[in-house]
């Protein structure tokens, strides 16, 4: 039997084990609030928390249990988009740039769950993008060139490589080094409770109904009452009705997602050595990666995002066609059912960067929106982002990342 609509991290999650946070009432005044309650808010949450700064986090349904936790769980080391057409829209250097900048959130992303001893099943991942066709194999050299000629690590893998990593017949492959897998739910939940171990108050099914700014101070109106800071930071992944006038700057899509049943041992001997997540050069890509070993996730088949009353409709009909498109990679899984088919929605920006910082048109406001990579390493970055914004710290990459970027 194949669920629907539930992602396997969130199904598994023992219920008693599930946190509950007290709905907001009264008046309450902090130096930061924050407003939703994914990875990238619980990240934030935390950061400015370890700084000394106080926060209050306003969640209108339940922390970690919106589009965190339908994620495909990797951290990758790039941001999603080829670096070929980021050096297009935004030239060498600063594509450069946004690139070393993705890579160390990576990696700092992952270390800061290790240091706080976070149990999300995180294991050190490397990555292939791989290409079928000729003209990918073409776009797959021409992206390698690209990445060197602007200093960046570009290891090119020979198809014989990449048929003994993943089992693929391919024409070669380019080498991702320093991404992870993980639960993201598990992640998302880890970081709230060391953000709450810091001081921060997290509040539930509290949606926030409008926000008024002055001088001196930003006021947050909750469904029970007010909440007083110097700085609101907005992380719902897409702009709510508050922000109508930002979401021209976003197509709205949905990426969709299968889990296999348990491969049998016979079948997954065969599979290469189960460690590297893959991402094809279609468009859109599939993304595969093993859960437990045992279980093959595929994600891909992305759309504009459909009204809700085709939602259940859409994902019934994308979790069939994944799993076809998963059989003829891997031809031993076919006839395989499906134990999970789900949907997670995204925003995507022109460039494929998302949008981290303040906006002139909403003062005392910062804001993370956009990210369409399909990993969670955009939770990391912002977060940082964000805490340097607050402070008036901010690295030169920054910029890279802001509404008043230059695109060509």
């Amino acid at each position: 039997m194949t669920h629907y609509g539930c992602s396997p991290w969130l199904d598994r999650f023992p219920k008693s084990r599930v946190p509950s946070f007290p709905r907001h009432r009264g008046h309450l005044e902090r130096a930061v609030v924050v407003v939703g309650g994914g990875l990238t808010v619980c990240a934030t949450a935390y950061a400015f928390a370890a700084a000394g700064i106080g926060v209050a986090v306003v969640e209108a349904d339940r922390i970690g249990r919106g589009t965190s936790a339908s994620a495909a769980g990797w951290i990758a080391d790039d941001p999603g988009v080829t670096f070929v057409s980021m050096e297009q829209a935004v030239g060498r250097r600063s594509a450069r740039q946004a690139w070393q900048a993705w890579r160390r959130a990576a990696l700092d992303g992952a270390a800061v769950l290790r240091r706080l001893g976070v149990k999300c099943d995180l294991e050190a991942s490397a990555s292939v993008t791989i290409a079928a066709t000729s003209e990918q194999i073409t776009r797959l050299k021409r992206e390698q060139k690209a990445r060197r000629d602007a200093g960046l690590d570009a290891p090119l893998l020979t198809a014989r490589a990449v048929s003994a990593e993943a089992a693929l017949a391919s024409g070669g492959g380019l080498r991702g080094r320093d991404g992870a897998t993980l639960d993201p739910y598990r992640a998302c939940l880890g970081l709230a409770a060391a953000a709450r171990e810091r001081g921060v108050q997290f509040f539930e099914h509290s949606p926030v109904k409008k926000i008024t700014f002055g001088r001196k101070a930003v006021d947050v109106r909750t469904a029970g009452g007010t909440i007083r800071a110097e700085q609101v930071v907005v992380a719902t992944g897409v702009p709510t009705a508050l922000f109508a006038s930002l979401q021209r700057h976003f197509w709205f899509r949905s990426a969709y997602l299968a889990l296999t049943g348990r491969v049998p041992a016979k079948i997954r001997q065969q599979l290469g050595t189960r460690a590297t997540v893959v991402r094809d050069s279609g468009d859109p890509p599939h993304l595969v990666r093993w859960v437990d070993a045992e279980r093959l996730l595929v994600m891909g088949a992305d759309r504009e995002s459909p009204p809700d009353r085709l939602r259940e409709k859409t994902t019934i009909q994308r979790t069939g066609q994944l799993m076809y498109e998963l059989s003829t990679m891997y031809p031993d899984i076919s006839g395989m059912i499906p134990e999970y088919g789900w949907d997670a929605a995204y925003a995507r920006t022109a460039d494929g960067l998302p949008y981290i910082g303040p906006h002139r048109n909403f003062p005392r406001h910062l804001f993370a929106f956009g990210d369409s990579s399909h990993s969670v390493t955009g939770a990391y970055l912002a977060s940082r982002m964000l805490l340097r914004h607050y402070l008036g710290e901010l690295d030169p990459a920054d910029e890279l990342f802001a509404f008043t970027r230059n695109v060509r």
